[in-house]
C-alpha cells in the first residue's frame, strides 16, 4: 500500500542522514526518482520552491511527494492527499524526533566520551561530501541535462547562476534587507523566464 511505502521510505531518509536537509538531498532525489514520483527536473525545480518557503526543504518535499501520491494512488481524492502528507512527513521527522529524545536524556553522560567526540568528528566530513554530491547532482540536472555542451555557458540558466553568484558575493560584503534580495531574485526570474520564451 502506498501509504505504508511512503512512511517507510522517508523513515529510512529520515534515520540514516546526517547533516541536515542538504546532506539528505541526494538520496532524498535518488528514492523519489526512482521510483517516478517526481521526475529530475520536477525534484530540482521543487528544491528551488522549498527553499524559497517556510520549514525545511526536506519536510516541504515529504509532503509534496506524500500528498501527490495519495492522492493519485486514490483517485484524486484530497482527504488520501492528506493522509499521504501525514504519512510521508510523519515518516521523515519521527526518527530526528526520537535521536533527539535520546541525546537530550543521555548527553551530559557521554558528551566527554571520546567515541561520540569521534564519530562527531567523523560525520562532518561525510556530511560536506553529501551536500558536495547535492550540489553536482542538481547541477547536471540544471546545465547538462543532455550531457556537456559548450553553449551552456550562453544559456539562460548559466548566465541567471552567474548574477545569482554575484549578487551572494554583494552580500557577503554588504547588508541587504533579505526581503530586497527575495523580490530582486523573483523579478529576475520571471524576467528571463520570458526572455528564454521569447528567444
Amino acid at each position: 500500500m502506498i501509504f505504508l511505502e511512503l512512511f517507510l521510505i522517508f523513515l529510512k531518509l529520515g534515520a540514516f542522514t546526517f547533516g541536515g536537509g542538504a546532506a539528505m538531498m541526494p538520496f532524498l532525489e535518488d528514492e523519489v526518482v526512482s521510483r517516478g514520483w517526481l521526475t529530475a527536473e520536477q525534484f530540482v525545480d521543487f528544491v528551488a520552491i522549498s527553499e524559497s518557503t517556510p520549514g525545511p526543504f526536506a519536510v516541504n518535499i515529504a509532503t509534496y511527494v506524500g500528498s501527490q501520491m495519495g492522492s493519485s494512488e486514490m483517485g484524486g481524492s484530497f482527504f488520501w492527499g492528506v493522509v499521504g502528507a501525514v504519512c510521508a512527513t510523519l515518516g521523515l521527522v519521527l526518527p530526528s524526533f526520537v535521536i533527539i529524545l535520546l541525546i537530550a536524556r543521555f548527553y551530559e553522560k557521554f558528551k566527554s566520551s571520546n567515541l561520540v567526540k569521534g564519530a562527531m568528528t567523523g560525520l562532518k566530513p561525510v556530511s560536506i561530501g553529501l551536500i558536495a554530491a547535492a550540489v553536482v547532482s542538481i547541477g547536471q540536472v540544471v546545465f547538462f541535462p543532455q550531457g556537456f555542451d559548450l553553449s551552456v555557458f550562453i544559456s539562460y540558466n548559466f548566465i541567471t547562476s552567474l548574477i545569482i553568484f554575484a549578487g551572494m558575493t554583494v552580500l557577503c560584503f554588504r547588508k541587504i534587507h533579505p526581503i530586497l534580495i527575495v523580490v530582486f531574485s523573483a523579478i529576475l526570474g520571471i524576467g528571463f523566464g520570458y526572455l528564454e520564451k521569447l528567444f
